[in-house]
């Protein structure tokens, strides 16, 4: 009772940490009762605290008594499994290295000791309430699919994805892959670009005329000299142009490849392991938290003819909201 009426006196601050690849993100809400005051966001270019990121947090943190950090977890020992009753985890992961918290009766999400171990020593000069779980922000963000369909759901981050299937609210398949870490490295991603480059012969290319045809260089001599230079001149640059544009592209291409690679894996592993009680899914739900290109749902669509539905999900926020509902349960 007391606790309740000095909760109703003090703001409460929530900090939320979002590591990614290259940078990490700190977004700050400042609430009074269901309201938020103020909200601000920050970047810092670094994967671990530092002394900015330090101040940043401090300087929001002893706003209030209530104040409450949480991580993201990117631990690469995570997952979730379909079972929430102990002596049927260990067919699914070894439990006796992990933590483990059941989401529902039906299913649980885990994480190595070893892991939570580095995280809370990474943030041990600040202190961290809540190491979330992305397969409860995913549940959490498609709770309005989950309960009602069979569907594969996907949560995309910078450089991670975390699968999970579920059949009207029961899991059935989950796996979580850190991107850098499950290269296929046999396979050739091309860009169409490549491919379309491969089949042009420049020397076929029409550059000034329709009805001329560079197709046979046997009689080059009766050219003009400074025409054919001029030729080969326009040839080279359309040649170079086109290079460049491949270069450009092919990383966000590759990545993107990569994402629907991985998906096409995590499906077949589903269809074929025996533990898991193996559904043809039809449909696939993808949140989105970093801004894929087009590509990934054409990859989707025409190779492996699924429904694709894509959400923006802003991960800080997200996270922000799941540690509000885990407040109030304290």
């Amino acid at each position: 009772m007391i606790t309740n009426l000095l909760k109703s006196l003090y703001t409460k601050v929530f900090i939320n940490i979002i590591v990614e690849n290259l940078q990490t993100t700190v977004y700050v809400e400042v609430c009074s009762k269901k309201e938020v005051l103020q909200s601000v966001r920050r970047n810092f270019e670094t994967t671990t605290i530092n002394s900015k990121m330090y101040d940043f947090i401090q300087t929001y943190a002893k706003e209030s008594p209530f104040c409450y950090i949480s991580v993201l977890d990117k631990s690469p020992l995570q997952g979730a499994i379909p079972t929430c009753v102990t002596n049927e985890m260990g067919r699914y992961c070894d439990i006796n290295s992990s933590e483990y918290r059941c989401f529902s009766k039906d299913w649980a999400f885990y994480t190595s000791e070893y892991d939570l171990e580095a995280i809370k020593y990474e943030y041990r000069t600040i202190g961290v309430d809540f190491i979330f779980s992305p397969f409860v922000m995913m549940a959490n963000f498609f709770k309005d699919k989950i309960d009602t369909t069979l569907s594969m759901f996907v949560l995309v981050e910078d450089g991670y994805l975390s699968f999970a299937v579920f059949n009207n609210s029961k899991l059935l398949y989950a796996e979580y892959l850190d991107m850098k870490n499950h290269k296929d490295e046999d396979l050739h991603m091309e860009s169409p670009e490549e491919d379309e480059l491969e089949g042009i012969n420049l020397e076929e290319v029409n550059l000034e005329n329709d009805s001329m045809v560079f197709d046979d260089f046997a009689n080059i001599e009766e050219l003009d000299e400074n025409d054919v230079l001029d030729e080969f001149s326009e040839a080279q640059e359309v040649e170079q142009a086109v290079e460049k544009k491949v270069d450009t592209s092919h990383e966000g291409f590759s990545e993107d490849y990569q994402r629907f690679s991985l998906i096409q894996s995590a499906l077949n592993t589903f269809y074929k392991d025996s533990k898991y009680d193996s559904k043809f899914i039809e449909t696939i739900y993808i949140a989105d938290g970093i801004g894929v290109s087009p590509d990934l749902k054409s990859y989707l669509e025409e190779e492996m003819f699924l429904s694709v539905y894509i959400r923006k999900i802003d991960l800080c926020i997200s996270l922000c909201d799941i540690a509000k509902a885990e407040a109030n349960e304290i």
